[in-house]
């Protein structure tokens, strides 16, 4: 891995370059990989649930095709707005702390140091990082936001990244059942074997980000998506024999 070497001791250490850590805060990650797997697990199981009935390969294409275009704009809507309402009760309670520093600054003083000298640091110590940090009000700020609500403020997720990845994800996840009857094919196995490999591939993939066992993930995710797709074959099935 590159980065900076670090001259100490009679060696070179290399430490990590700035920013060497994945972005997990910044709004894109979580909906797409949530997106991701909604649209592979419900359109999977709405494609075998109207399979199971018995339905013609145009229903079930134009059924799945419904799920997609709806499923994708509700997620992305759902991701907009909670996304939305987070942001602005974070800056509410922002606005609040800034409101604090400029009435209450040596009790906001206070409050700093005492949650540096829970850390570890000596109280001596814990007043004068405390000092220097509250001579520049947004500095201050920030430090305050991080401590006492555990956020920051930079780096918050954004509602259109949320959505806008949550809605492409979705629409990716859904259209592989629905990719055998777009191209002409008619078999339901094919498409719920090809949204069983997808399903695996994406619990494994997820891993990369969060250093569990590939097998495991991928595994576990095939099976609950197997089982949501059992479920509504199964409903598929009654009911159309019970209509037919």
């Amino acid at each position: 891995m590159t980065g900076y070497p670090v001259t100490g001791s009679g060696s070179d250490v290399r430490l990590p370059p700035p920013d060497h850590h994945r972005d997990v805060a910044g709004g894109s990650l979580r909906p797409a990989l949530f997106g991701a797997m909604d649209g592979l697990v419900s359109n999977a199981s709405l494609v075998a649930g109207v399979g199971g009935a018995g339905a013609s390969g145009h229903t079930v294409l134009l059924t799945g095709l419904a799920g997609l275009v709806a499923g994708a704009f509700s997620m992305a809507a759902g991701e907009y707005t909670s996304v939305r309402a987070q942001r602005e009760a974070t800056f509410a309670q922002v606005a609040m702390e800034k409101l604090e520093l400029r009435r209450s600054p040596r009790s906001e003083h206070a409050e700093l140091s005492l949650a540096y000298q829970e850390r570890g640091l000596e109280r001596q110590l814990a007043d004068e990082v405390a000092r220097q940090l509250m001579r520049q009000p947004d500095t201050a700020l920030r430090v305050h936001t991080q401590e006492e609500l555990g956020v920051d403020i930079d780096r918050l997720p954004s509602p259109w990244v949320a959505a806008g990845s949550s809605l492409l994800a979705f629409a990716l996840g859904a259209f592989v059942p629905v990719l055998p009857y777009a191209v002409g094919a008619r078999w339901l196995w094919l498409a719920l074997l090809l949204a069983a490999v997808a399903l695996f591939g994406a619990g494994a993939l997820a891993t990369r980000l969060t250093a569990r066992n590939a097998w495991y993930a991928g595994t576990r995710q095939l099976l609950m998506g197997a089982a949501a797709a059992a479920v509504t074959y199964g409903v598929g099935s009654a009911v159309g024999a019970g209509v037919s």
